[in-house]
């Protein structure tokens, strides 16, 4: 009796399914959006005068539970000053093929530097490829950053970078996609090929550009 009840419990979730709208997504030209805080591929974030807020203490690598992530620190200089304080990352890596985007590694992360940002299309041919470099993962400049190395602008001291953090944390949203991002898709030519919706995506793609322009 029990088996003839689980037969027809399992036909009932298939003819349920039957019925359900069929949606079909237009990818790439059209990627799905994805929840606010879904984990996906990280960023390095900067104060807002450019300085990477990463300071090389590698408390991320100690607390990665796949080894997914290597990190070298290195000492400023005020010749040669990367972040405030100290120490910065010289080498920032992430292994996106032992990464399983937990997102422990930001919550580890004491100065903020580690985020994680809604980029999920990370797919590559090649197994080097999924090893992102620093600055791959650092946050692009935005208006009135400045490229370091260079002396700190925001304060005499690191206190006051990570304490007026709280008020004025510099940001790095839309990094993900930005235009030098790894992450990003990109439709390639095929000469004697068309792809579905090609000619839409070159349309938005001319318009976005004119918009820059």
């Amino acid at each position: 009796m029990g088996a003839i009840t689980g037969t027809f419990k399992g036909f009932g979730v298939t003819f349920s399914h039957m019925f359900r709208k069929v949606v079909t997504t237009d990818y790439p030209f059209k990627p799905p959006v994805p929840a606010p805080r879904y984990h996906g591929r990280h960023i390095l974030n900067r104060h807002p005068d450019g300085l990477e807020k990463c300071i090389g203490c590698e408390l991320c690598a100690w607390a990665c539970p796949a080894d997914a992530i290597y990190v070298e620190g290195g000492d400023n200089t005020e010749e040669q000053r990367f972040s405030p304080g100290e120490r910065y990352a010289s080498i920032y890596q992430i292994n996106y093929a032992r990464c399983i985007f937990c997102g422990l590694c930001i919550e580890a992360c004491p100065t903020r530097s580690l985020t994680m940002s809604n980029e999920y299309e990370l797919a590559r041919d090649n197994r080097q490829d999924l090893i992102f470099t620093k600055e791959q993962l650092l946050a692009p400049l935005l208006p009135g950053m400045e490229q370091p190395p260079h002396p700190m602008r925001l304060g005499e001291s690191e206190k006051d970078y990570y304490v007026g953090g709280l008020t004025n944390p510099g940001t790095s949203a839309g990094a993900e996609h930005a235009a030098n991002s790894p992450g990003r898709y990109q439709v390639e030519d095929h000469p004697g090929v068309t792809f579905p919706g090609a000619e839409q995506h070159a349309q938005r793609a001319a318009a976005g550009k004119g918009g820059k322009a």
